[in-house]
């Protein structure tokens, strides 16, 4: 294999920064006396009088930062919290959150990121699997903590309360955290030196559409490890650098790789409550903000908003984030001037990461921590293994199930349910007596030139989003981004449906057109009779006024599944493909009954 000069040049200068890597990466011991709050110390000793965080006009300094999160430990010390125990935070983004996630880090006190739109049933099980000793809550939220409280173990003097607007005052059944505060000392705490590498600094709650979260426990050198990375070879930032961070701070992605980044290098967060489309560029602009942490579906929003003359005249340079498909990579990139987007693969609990280090365009990247990819037979939702019981590596190219080998130095931390944790480990997958992390992903390698020997991945789709039909094996991502190149379709979301009489599942693509839009059934059908195969083509279209999403931007199937294409099911246009024919046409309730009946020969 020959490659040219250039490119060979541009990823050696692109991989100056892996002796650093390798260095942040060396196993240490898990009792080493070091965590995020440490670090996060040691910046504020170096550039303590630099801006931190910039957040609804307030600006504070890292000196300031770290004062606030002092008072605020003092306050939670004094509560009875310390090393080892967990306390629940329930805020939206803002300067507040920040200050408690250092405060319970300086204790040694995981912090348990409640997604800030939970409520009822949901709210209670992740309070309550964390095994939460307190519980901190904006006045935001103060509702729907209010409506949970007393399904929780936990009395009145457990619950602090952080003003916002201050609209509210502390209710009776709390204490008010910023009060208390004002009266406490801003000095650093002993309890840090205390703090190690294996102690939990987080759980983070997996996301999902259906079913109670799983809080995934995130320790310090996982976090230290995370941030890191994303300082040094996905936003290469430094003290100089300002990240524009608007993804929920519940999220792993905007709290390890954005604030985390930023509290190792010494650069300010320009932190924004929720993402907003239009003030996207106008932010960026007015702050200089140079860095950017996205969400794959937060990009698509950007670049099916209405273009303007001159998005690319802005100070953006690099991003990092997850979830970016091949299908909206370059148009963003070249719509809004980007340089680096640094995707990275991985999951909260997981053992196996991925980052696009050497700035290649449509790859998750490489990873140096031991995986496989092994056949899966998506049809039967099962490994494929052979006769010995032993899973079967995929072929170059090929796709496959990620599974993470689990080491002394690749350990899966798992979940606080040893049940939940058990559950996502493989045994004896290659042979006798080894364990593995199962992801439930599905990734393939990709040719990306020269990378110096480093194998690089794409992913392919969640096992249980693709589907089986006419025989073949269809992906509702890779589907779903072809459809999303028709002019006319801003967004979209396959799942797979029951057709009666017909084996697997057909395609659903529910769509939700450009404003002012109007299907053009002639056009569409040509797009998809010229971009996908037989098979892959939807056999049913739903047009939708707006797609839900959950908050960290995945797209929700769960009510999409039981609408299918029935028209009873909502008032949306639909429409089919039936059998032969090369255009769709509506579905109207007659034919739908033919197809429910198992009468519309498929």
């Amino acid at each position: 294999m020959t490659f040219r000069i250039g490119e060979v040049l541009r990823t050696l200068k692109e991989a100056k920064p892996l002796p650093k890597v390798a260095k942040l990466a060396k196993p240490r011991p898990l009792d080493t006396r070091d965590s995020f709050a440490s670090q996060f110390e040691a910046t504020v000793a170096r550039f303590g009088h630099r801006p931190a965080v910039v957040f609804e006009g307030r600006e504070l300094t890292w000196a300031e930062l770290n004062a606030l999160a002092n008072r605020y430990a003092h306050v939670l010390r004094d509560a009875g919290l310390k090393r080892g125990d967990t306390a629940s935070v329930m805020m939206e983004n803002r300067i507040e959150l920040l200050a408690a996630v250092m405060a319970l880090s300086k204790l040694g006190v995981a912090a348990a990121m409640i997604n800030t739109s939970l409520t009822g049933r949901s709210l209670t099980h992740c309070i309550s699997i964390t095994g939460s000793a307190i519980c901190l809550f904006g006045e935001e939220r103060m509702s729907a903590i209010d409506e949970v409280r007393g399904d929780l173990e936990l009395d009145d003097g457990a619950f602090l309360f952080v003003p916002d607007a201050g609209e509210d005052a502390a209710p009776k059944w709390s204490r008010d955290l910023s009060e208390l505060a004002r009266q406490a000392p801003d000095s650093n705490l002993p309890e840090t030196a205390e703090v190690t590498l294996g102690d939990a600094a987080l759980n983070i709650f997996t996301s999902g559409t259906t079913g109670l979260p799983k809080a995934a426990v995130v320790t310090n050198r996982r976090l230290l490890i995370s941030a890191g990375l994303s300082q040094l070879i996905g936003l290469r930032c430094d003290e100089s650098d300002r990240i524009y961070l608007c993804l929920p701070l519940y999220h792993g992605t905007g709290l390890y790789f954005g604030f985390g980044a930023a509290a190792l290098s010494g650069a300010c967060v320009i932190v924004r409550r929720k993402f907003s489309a239009s003030a996207f560029l106008p932010e960026v602009r007015e702050h200089r903000a140079n860095c950017f942490i996205y969400i794959g579906e937060l990009c698509r929003f950007l670049v099916n908003s209405p273009e303007q003359p001159g998005d690319a005249d802005n100070p953006l340079q690099k991003m990092m984030g997850n979830g970016l498909r091949p299908d909206i990579w370059m148009k963003f990139k070249e719509r809004y001037g980007v340089k680096r987007i640094s995707e990275f693969y991985g999951s909260a609990e997981g053992n196996v990461a991925f980052v696009n280090m050497f700035n290649k365009d449509c790859t998750v990247g490489a990873t140096s921590a031991p995986h496989t990819l092994v056949k899966y037979d998506v049809d039967n939702d099962e490994i494929v293994r052979d006769s010995s019981g032993r899973c079967i590596e995929v072929k170059r190219g090929e796709p496959g199930l990620l599974l993470g080998e689990i080491t002394p130095y690749t350990q899966f931390e798992g979940y606080t349910s040893k049940e939940a944790t058990e559950s996502k480990i493989l045994r004896d997958v290659l042979k006798q007596g080894d364990a593995w992390f199962n992801t439930g992903d599905l990734m393939r390698t990709v040719d990306v030139g020269f990378a110096l020997g480093l194998k690089h991945y794409q992913f392919v789709d969640r096992v249980g989003d693709t589907f089986r039909w006419k025989s073949e094996n269809v992906s509702t991502n890779e589907v779903g981004e072809l459809i999303l190149g028709h002019p006319q379709v801003a967004f979209c979301n396959v799942i797979g449906v029951e057709v009666p009489g017909a084996e697997g599942r057909a395609g659903l693509a529910a769509m939700v057109l450009n404003e002012g839009e109007t299907l053009d059934l002639n056009t569409f059908s040509e797009h998809v009779t010229r971009e996908l195969p037989s098979y892959a083509r939807p056999v049913f279209l739903r047009i939708l006024p707006q797609l839900d999403t959950t908050g960290t931007f995945k797209m929700v199937k769960s009510d999409l599944r039981k609408q299918g294409y029935d028209p009873a099911q909502g008032s949306d246009p639909l429409y089919v493909l039936r059998p032969g024919s090369s255009t769709y046409q509506p579905l109207d309730e007659a034919l739908a009954r033919e197809i429910l009946e198992g009468r519309g020969g498929y």
